[in-house]
């Protein structure tokens, strides 16, 4: 069984690699992102309360996010093991999560952590934005989201290097030659 997280800053293909990393490891991905616009476009209360930060490019209030995920962590899908996108992306989030898991008498075993150049980055999301036509996605709010990375999740990603369970693999280049990276880096966690 295999519990990991995939972190990363905004365009680093975390969502990529993560449906990937789901299909090849047998796991089930949960992706926060996902499930907020999913919410937003279906205008729930959650989605409709998610949309003003979305759109400013900050994060959704743990308080939130925090019910989200327990109640997401506790379907019968991820009994097998889980791959999270987008969560723990502050501390308090990693307490919430590391009570969740304990309360199963579970803990992570691996988190992915993609890096890439900020310029690749803000050039790759400014791209999909056109493609996709996502309001979240201009530049100035591409390059806030990317502060707020560096600002409160690399505190996330150093509370995890602290417990010996942090692989990085470099996120540029051909989507196959990334995953390939990936899964080489995952063997010794499997």
């Amino acid at each position: 069984m295999t519990r990991m997280l995939i972190v990363g800053p905004p365009g680093s293909g975390k969502g990529t690699q993560a449906a990937r990393i789901s299909e090849r490891l047998g796991i089930v991905a949960i992706s926060t992102g996902d499930i907020f616009r999913a919410n937003v476009k279906a205008e729930t209360p959650l989605g409709v309360e998610a949309k003003q930060y979305i759109d400013a490019g900050d994060y959704v209030p743990d308080s939130v996010t925090n019910r989200m995920v327990r109640g997401r962590l506790s379907e019968p899908d991820t009994n097998s093991g889980f791959l999270l996108d987008g969560y723990p992306r502050t501390t308090a989030q990693v307490e919430e999560l590391d009570d969740i898991l304990s309360s199963n008498n579970e803990q992570l075993d691996a988190v992915l952590q993609l890096t890439a150049d900020d310029e690749e980055l803000v050039s790759r999301l400014l791209g999909r934005a056109a493609e996709d036509g996502r309001t979240d996605d201009t530049e100035e709010v591409i390059r806030h989201r990317l502060n707020l990375y560096y600002e409160k999740t690399e505190v996330v990603v150093a509370k995890y290097a602290e417990r010996g369970i942090v692989t990085k693999v470099d996120g540029i280049g051909p989507i196959d030659d990334v995953t390939d990276r990936v899964m080489s880096a995952l063997k010794d966690v499997q």
